[in-house]
């Protein structure tokens, strides 16, 4: 897998669902939305969005998970949940009792319009150190850094500066690619 490097592969910051901070989530759904109908639809959806500083450099990303994590109730009868489950009940009782507490919370659509008013450094992820990855890195290096950090993305550098986004999903489809390839070839 050494004839493909980051570059080839990432996706260029410029291509990138992007917002500045102090925009609310719901002007980053607006620029992931945006980004998505511009990319090309043959490729992976972008399913993150990255929030920039005054300065247009990169200092978090708000992805999925980080939306409905936002969105969830915190109070101190959720946090029982939590606690309970050191008891060893088991998972599908103890979200049996979760679904009926959330039964009796606002509904999905009050939820919804007060998240969209979130602001995006409130519940965005600053990288990590291992989330970063040189564009003229390999492939393979690549691999061994999204399995080790269980990242869904890598932020690709030229020179310190970002300059794209290494998606699993680009980097799954090159693998198959590369595959398909050899089986071809050995047949």
């Amino acid at each position: 897998m050494d004839e493909y490097f980051i570059k080839d592969l990432m996706v260029p910051i410029s291509e990138y669902a992007t917002v500045p901070v102090g925009a609310t989530l719901f002007e980053a759904y607006l620029a992931l939305e945006k980004a998505q109908e511009k990319y090309d639809h043959d490729k992976y959806r972008h399913r993150a969005i990255l929030v920039l500083d005054k300065n247009n450099r990169v200092i978090g990303k708000v992805g999925q998970l980080d939306v409905l994590r936002a969105l969830e109730p915190k109070n101190e009868n959720f946090k029982m949940f939590e606690d309970i489950s050191k008891y060893e009940f088991s998972s599908q009782f103890i979200l049996s009792l979760r679904e009926q507490y959330l039964m009796q919370d606002e509904p999905l659509s009050n939820i919804c319009k007060k998240g969209a008013q979130i602001k995006v450094e409130d519940l965005m992820r600053a990288p990590t150190e291992g989330e970063y990855v040189e564009e003229n890195t390999t492939l393979n290096t690549a691999i061994h850094q999204l399995v080790r950090g269980s990242h869904m993305a890598l932020l690709v550098t030229r020179n310190n500066e970002i300059v794209g986004i290494l998606r699993l999903a680009d980097v799954f489809a090159a693998i198959f690619h590369t595959m398909k390839k050899c089986e071809i070839d050995n047949q």
